[in-house]
């Protein structure tokens, strides 16, 4: 799963007047991951600290304290997102000091809250979506058997991706890898054996 692009899904969590507020987004680099970070702490350029954590979907991984005590922070928001399964996804948690130390139990707790939190909110509005190993299909057919094929490939799961209408239909359609072997296959024995489909190289996407 990843948060959906060009959403921040935001929440807080208050202990002893020290306030935590999780920023939670979608990147696919270390490049935006950084861009993000920076434009939280410009944000709350006032706040004691911008904790930051990030995972993408080759699996590399961030964290920083930014100042906390060491594994307090940066850390247990990084293992909240592991634990939601996300992938390509920053979250920054900011704290504003309220006066009182929370010593590092109440830290980790206060950071696991806050970012756990802020996945909630992202799952309650539907902005969490999935992302997995997906194979792109383009083919053109003409109009005669349009409606036969695209049957055939809603019926093998395929998401529609697009549509050129000129003289004859180009289509591109989307499969989780793996099952777009079984469409190509019938659209093979459709055509007599001529390849119709231009079948890409699978990759992380949003499905």
């Amino acid at each position: 799963m990843t948060p959906a692009v060009d959403e921040v899904s935001t929440a807080e969590f208050v202990d002893r007047k020290s306030r935590f507020i999780a920023h939670l987004t979608h990147v696919e680099s270390e490049d935006e991951a950084s861009a993000f970070i920076e434009s939280i702490r410009r944000q709350h350029y006032d706040a004691r600290h911008n904790v930051p954590a990030w995972i993408l979907a080759d699996g590399t991984e961030r964290q920083s304290d930014d100042g906390e005590p060491q594994r307090t922070s940066g850390m247990p928001t990084l293992e909240v997102l592991r634990g939601a399964g996300l992938r390509d996804c920053c979250c920054v948690v900011t704290r504003y000091f309220g006066g009182t130390l929370l010593g590092p139990g109440g830290l980790v707790r206060a950071y696991m809250t806050a970012t756990q939190r802020a996945v909630e909110v992202a799952r309650e509005a539907g902005l969490l979506v999935e992302k997995t190993l997906v194979t792109v299909v383009e083919l053109t057919i003409p109009y005669a058997v349009h409606d036969r094929v695209r049957d055939l490939a809603e019926r093998s799961g395929a998401h529609d991706r697009g549509s050129e209408y000129g003289a004859d239909v180009t289509l591109t359609l989307a499969f989780r890898a793996g099952e777009e072997v079984a469409f190509v296959d019938a659209m093979r024995e459709m055509a007599a054996g001529q390849d119709l489909c231009r079948v890409s190289e699978p990759s992380f996407s949003v499905f």
